[in-house]
């Protein structure tokens, strides 16, 4: 990985109740939908476990450059699974973007 690249992190919540089918639906479509996106590297599905925080979940993968990163925002896969899909089904989020150094 250089220094322009970027790995982006999203931590989540879903709606749903824990280890429920929509829950499973929801993040295998995720995998299968943003992985999909031609710039979108090492695409990772992640729960998380630290007692510090009350997220659930994670989505993390790498960009090779702010250029592929970008791509990414605007790509019609992306933007209709915010729209139909993260906006409907997460009740909260937080995003962290990352470069090496």
């Amino acid at each position: 990985m250089s220094q322009n690249s970027i790995i982006h992190s999203v931590i989540f919540s879903l709606k749903y109740e824990n280890g429920s089918a929509e829950e499973q639906r929801f993040l295998e479509d995720g995998k299968a939908i943003l992985s999909s996106i031609p710039t979108v590297k090492d695409f990772r599905v992640l729960r998380q476990v630290s007692p510090k925080n009350t997220y659930d979940f994670g989505f993390s993968m790498v960009f090779a450059n702010e250029a592929d990163y970008e791509a990414y925002n605007v790509h019609p896969l992306h933007v209709d699974f915010v729209a139909n899909r993260w906006q409907k089904e997460v009740t909260q989020f937080l995003e962290i973007d990352y470069n090496e150094l």
